[in-house]
């Protein structure tokens, strides 16, 4: 008699479905779902910037919005010499001092 009989083979593939599966939610978890929250607040921050608005692009360019329009807003960069740039909405990447509430009273 043989005692050393080989076990059935399955698919290689059924044998790794549980691990892609746990592979593919850790990743989802810790990669995919904070970028997607993290864009989110970008796009609300950049949708809410308005007017008087200390901002920094993606450039490091800091300014103080003077006008905003549906994709783009006039930057002020230089208060002496009247200096101010049109950059898309998209470049912004932060607003440092945002407007009170109160001023827009």
């Amino acid at each position: 008699m043989n005692f050393l009989m080989a076990a059935p083979q399955g698919n290689p593939m059924m044998q790794f479905l549980p691990l892609l599966i746990i592979m593919f939610a850790i990743m989802y978890f810790l990669i995919i779902r904070p970028q997607k929250t993290k864009e989110k607040k970008r796009l609300e921050m950049i949708s809410n910037v308005r007017k008087q608005d200390k901002i920094v692009t993606v450039g490091g360019v800091h300014g103080v919005v003077v006008s905003v329009k549906e994709s783009e807003v006039i930057v002020r960069v230089d208060d002496t010499k009247d200096v101010k740039l049109k950059i898309d909405k998209s470049a912004i990447t932060s607003v440092t001092a945002p407007r009170d509430e109160k001023e827009d009273n």
